[in-house]
């Protein structure tokens, strides 16, 4: 009879062990969740937690780091950071309304600003940091200071200025309220510029006063690099005055200018109007896009007759012509599928030698030369002279450009005969000099640069030219110049000439595209060429959009502008005329 009872102890003891293992493997389990939660939250978020703890104090703050300077090549600060303070008002504390009014009070006769307002801000909630003004002077943010207005919080801060003005400003850039850069050489190298911020953490009380000996944490914030740049702001200041004369003499639409040094690649002035001002109100134009645009980097156009020494280079190099061939300028060409190309002036100018064909830039001449060059070898050339892709000197929104080749779709042998005087085919300012460049330095393409050197906390980076490729011969290039220097010297009155220097160069005049062919009515003017020429200093791209009237040709507007800015410079950088008797004052 007790064996039901014996059932029944050993049901109620099965029982027991089955809930004790339940409760020891829940606690064990909450043991292990717990272990495994105190290594994340002190090992593994150890880092994040003590910043949110830091957070938590009144007294913890973050204090921007000063941005690194931009400097141009003679060491010039363009861009640099200056001290300064950010006001905060502690609307907790003014909850004590009398103390708030006297705070008030003291800092609109400090600040210049409506105490009512100061007063209405800093009482609109009951806690928190309230920011009143940002970039105090730094001298004034230390007399207030001393004055120990209630409720009132100063943290170190840091302003951009550009000590040169608006000078550059699409190339330069411009830095935003987060101290980020926002275009230009402030954003390409805002990893180089922007520093690291520091902490100041400091314990107060619950009314947010500093408890007297209580640990002082300061981690002082990281400077940003230094960035040195190839330009020379003389020289970029010579290059935007001669610009901004051009359009409004011209009333142009706009225009850029480029100044490199032809051996190294150098980039000794980058100017393009219109351009922005760099100054915070121009931050809500709703034209910033235009105005910050850094137009011989990005804006693409047909370059024209300047393209034509490309074409005749490749056609010496091949051994097809001498600058004494001659060909027969019946004033047309036909280049099949029942198109005709006409020379600009509408001439026919009989036996005419390479010399004569470039010094009338003649468009029969390009032709002619492009058909016994054939497409291949043509298209072949082009893209090694740099044509249809970016330079890469490290700035952002480069362009590659536009050109078609036999392999392309829509590509037509009439293509061939536009493109050899530069029509029909698309490239930057930037790459148009970079290519004719290689004449003056033995036929080698010189990678351009804008940059020079990085300093950081950790390393200095120098950069030197880079030679992309050797492009045509060295004695190609010698020629290539002696025709260029003809095309100037050459012909009376050039407007190019620069009194006591001899010039090298070549203009270049195309209409404006549009969605239905080309407006004959608007043009491109530019001029591209060196100084002096018996030994370059510098080459010059001009190039003037859209100038108004009949005078509108790339002899007539971009070749004056070529001169004044050539003679500017060579005055600046004391080249001794190699034509003394020649000077005149300019």
């Amino acid at each position: 009879m007790r064996r039901p009872e014996r059932q029944s102890s050993q049901r109620l003891q099965s029982q027991l062990t089955w809930r004790h293992w339940l409760l020891f493997g829940g606690i064990g389990l909450a043991l292990v969740v717990s272990t495994v939660r105190l290594w994340q939250v002190q090992i593994v978020e150890h880092e994040s937690y003590l910043e949110q703890a830091a957070n938590t104090r009144d007294g913890a703050a973050s204090v921007v780091a000063p941005r690194g300077t931009i400097l141009d090549a003679t060491g010039y600060p363009l861009a640099v950071s200056v001290d300064t303070w950010d006001v905060y008002l502690d609307s907790f504390l003014w909850r004590d309304r009398d103390q708030a009014r006297t705070a008030a009070i003291a800092l609109g006769a400090a600040l210049g600003v409506d105490a009512d307002a100061v007063f209405s801000l800093g009482t609109q909630r009951d806690s928190g940091d309230v920011p009143l003004l940002r970039h105090l002077p730094y001298e004034d943010g230390a007399a207030l200071i001393e004055q120990g207005l209630w409720g009132v919080r100063l943290l170190p801060s840091s302003e951009r200025v550009y000590p040169e003005g608006s000078l550059a400003g699409p190339l330069l850039g411009f830095v935003g309220l987060e101290d980020e850069g926002l275009w230009g050489v402030e954003a390409d190298y805002d990893h180089v510029l922007s520093g690291h911020p520091g902490r100041v953490v400091d314990e107060r009380d619950p009314l947010g006063r500093p408890i007297a000996f209580a640990p002082r944490l300061e981690q002082p914030p990281l400077p940003g690099g230094e960035v040195t740049l190839t330009i020379d702001r003389f020289i970029q200041g010579i290059a935007e005055r001669r610009l901004d004369e051009a359009l409004t003499d011209y009333q142009a639409r706009s225009g850029s200018v480029v100044i490199m040094n032809p051996r190294t690649g150098a980039i000794l002035a980058m100017a393009s109007r219109p351009a922005v001002s760099l100054s915070p109100d121009e931050l809500g134009r709703d034209d910033l896009d235009a105005l910050v645009r850094n137009q011989p980097v990005t804006d693409l156009y047909e370059p024209g007759s300047v393209l034509k020494t490309l074409t005749t280079a490749a056609a010496i190099d091949l051994g097809l012509i001498t600058p004494d061939t001659t060909y027969d300028d019946t004033g047309r060409v036909d280049v099949g599928e029942g198109r005709q190309i006409l020379n600009w002036d509408f001439s026919a100018n009989g036996i005419t030698t390479m010399t004569e064909f470039l010094q009338k830039s003649l468009n029969t001449g390009a032709v002619w030369i492009a058909q016994r060059i054939g497409a291949s070898d043509f298209y072949r050339y082009l893209h090694s002279f740099g044509i249809g892709e970016p330079t890469l000197v490290g700035l952002s929104g480069e362009a590659e450009g536009l050109v078609r080749t036999p392999e392309d779709d829509g590509w037509y042998p009439v293509d061939l005969a536009t493109n050899s005087y530069g029509q029909g085919l698309a490239a930057t300012p930037l790459q148009v000099l970079t290519a004719v460049n290689s004449f003056a330095n033995g036929g080698v393409l010189m990678r351009p640069y804008v940059v020079s050197r990085i300093v950081t906390s950790d390393e200095v980076r120098t950069f030197q030219p880079v030679q992309v490729r050797q492009v045509v011969s060295p004695d190609t290039a010698r020629t290539m110049m002696r025709m260029m220097h003809d095309v100037v010297e050459g012909v009376p009155f050039h407007r190019a000439r620069v009194a006591g220097y001899e010039v090298a160069g070549k203009t270049g005049t195309t209409l404006v595209s549009i969605p239905t062919g080309y407006d004959i009515d608007s043009t491109i003017a530019s001029f591209a060429g060196f100084i002096p020429y018996e030994a370059p200093a510098v080459s010059i791209l001009v190039k003037i959009d859209q100038p108004a009237g009949d005078v509108n040709l790339g002899g007539q507007v971009a070749a004056p502008v070529f001169s004044k800015i050539a003679g500017d410079v060579m005055e600046y950088l004391a080249v001794a005329p190699t034509n003394p008797a020649t000077v005149e004052s300019r």
